[in-house]
């Protein structure tokens, strides 16, 4: 009578296929085989920050907004990520025009097809379906589409002054996919380390997690405008050393995220001589190369390995989806190889050809992005017209953000040469580091939940990119528009001021 009793309560419960499995078909229920115990220590381990707990938070304000809770903003502006298009960057019109065309291919060759597209972009369209047999809808070869990497060589050759080679190139999904690529290869065991820069692009410290091995942070120097220290880095190497760490490569962000840094020709040939010294692989993320701010240009590891005739292992990564381009989603990207052994080149082709290649409309990105339309040709008026607007529209939100920061009480910034966010200071009052430590947060979380939920304005905390103890920062983008800009700057302040006037 109990056992029917038990059957009958669970069938109420609505625990009918359970009540099924066991009575009909006498199987036994398993226990659960995923949990937070019993999955792989490295995903646990693993941490991305700027799609974190406060994003989340950021998301659910955003649909209490939906559902017409009152909240104390009308809005949620996301400040928290590079993704410029969310933000309603314009894309560029050559480059969608090309797309369009390739994803209904007969559009090409329809009566109205020259009304609608310049031709430029007809033949950039003809020349890819001669390329790329079946279009966008079918492979490529594993390490890209040959047409697109030959393109890329001769960007860089263009770029750098000095010959590149299409058979150095490797087309990726954005450069996440070559950064973990290259974390596969290099990490052995939990003993190797990999050094990255202090702030860091959690990226890094993510992969290093998952492929099992150490994160060797060294500091940018704040008070020299985030520049690279060579007593630093030797600081950093011995110490990990002593320690019992292989250290085998050196991360190098330039220009830099999330301080927004460009590092000096001068800079880069002191890094090249260490890691010479040291033995170890560059890897130099360089997908800000464009816009550049400051008085500092940008220059290629690459360019500065070649002229010193180094035999210094080196790779180098570039995307669309930062910068001028901003075509995030279509995760494009490539890597280039320069001093990198033979059967390691072939191992780095093995784990390309296991995913069998990259998304082909990121690569076609790519090739836009490296051959843009030239003079002369039909696009170019346009496609300038719309650069030079943008890089003009970036630099003027790029000092806006900086001096604004730099007006409010206890908060700091130095100047933004490169790339697409601040990284400033905030100097956090004593009682608001015990209100965080009660919240059980980082005092730079603190006072990021509090602006997120006092104005919609949805930032980073600097603990999650890593930074000096006892230092607080947040990182925001400047990729709202220049009227959405004054908004937050206005937000940012009348709020500091507000936090400051309850916590002193």
């Amino acid at each position: 009578q109990g056992s029917y009793r038990a059957e009958m309560l669970a069938i109420r419960n609505g625990c009918i296929r359970q009540f099924l499995y066991t009575k009909l078909a006498g199987v036994q229920r398993r226990s659960i085989q995923l949990t937070a115990e019993t999955i792989n220590p490295k995903v646990l381990d693993a941490q991305y920050a700027i799609r974190g707990a406060l994003v989340l938070r950021a998301m659910q304000h955003e649909r209490n907004l939906k559902e017409n809770v009152r909240m104390p903003f009308d809005e949620i502006i996301y400040c928290n990520i590079g993704n410029p298009q969310q933000l309603n960057q314009k894309p560029i019109t050559f480059f969608r025009q090309v797309l369009a065309l390739m994803d209904y291919p007969d559009l090409v060759d329809m009566p109205k097809a020259k009304k609608l597209f310049p031709q430029d972009a007809i033949d950039r369209a003809r020349m890819f379906f001669s390329n790329i047999p079946g279009g966008t809808g079918a492979y490529s070869e594993s390490q890209g589409i040959r047409l697109v990497r030959e393109h890329v060589a001769e960007y860089i050759s263009k770029r750098d002054s000095l010959v590149a080679s299409a058979e150095d190139i490797f087309l990726t999904d954005g450069v996440s996919q070559g950064v973990n690529m290259c974390m596969n290869v290099l990490i052995r065991n939990e003993k190797d380390g990999i050094l990255i820069p202090i702030p860091q692009y959690p990226l890094y410290t993510a992969t290093i997690s998952l492929n099992g091995g150490r994160a060797v942070g060294y500091f940018l120097k704040e008070e020299g405008g985030w520049s690279m220290d060579l007593g630093e880095l030797g600081r950093a190497y011995q110490e990990a050393k002593n320690q019992g760490t292989n250290i085998r490569a050196m991360v190098v962000i330039n220009p830099g995220n999330p301080t927004g840094q460009c590092l000096t020709e001068s800079n880069i040939r002191e890094v090249v001589r260490f890691c010479e010294q040291n033995n170890l692989v560059i890897l130099a993320d360089e997908v800000y190369q464009t816009p550049i701010y400051g008085d500092t240009p940008f220059t290629s590891f690459r360019k500065v390995v070649t002229e010193m005739e180094s035999s210094v292992e080196l790779v180098s990564f570039h995307s669309v989806s930062k910068g001028m381009i901003g075509e995030c989603g279509r995760r494009g990207g490539y890597m280039e190889l320069r001093n990198i052994d033979t059967v390691v080149r072939e191992q780095i082709y093995k784990l390309v050809s296991i995913g069998l290649c990259s998304n082909i409309a990121g690569q076609m990105m790519v090739d836009l992005m490296v051959k843009p339309p030239q003079e002369g040709e039909p696009s170019f008026a346009l496609y300038q017209e719309e650069m030079n607007s943008l890089q003009d529209s970036l630099t003027r939100r790029a000092h806006k953000l900086s001096t604004a920061l730099n007006s409010m009480d206890n908060i700091s910034c130095n100047a933004i040469e490169g790339a697409l966010y601040a990284f400033p200071k905030i100097d956090i009052p004593y009682k608001a580091v015990q209100a965080a430590k009660d919240s059980g947060m980082t005092p730079d979380t603190f006072y990021c939940v509090e602006l997120l939920d006092a104005t919609g304005i949805c930032v980073v905390p600097g603990s999650g990119f890593r930074q000096k103890k006892g230092s607080f920062h947040f990182r925001t983008t400047f990729l709202p528009s220049e009227e959405k800009m004054d908004i937050v700057i206005e937000k940012l302040r009348k709020f500091n001021k507000t936090f400051d006037t309850i916590y002193r």
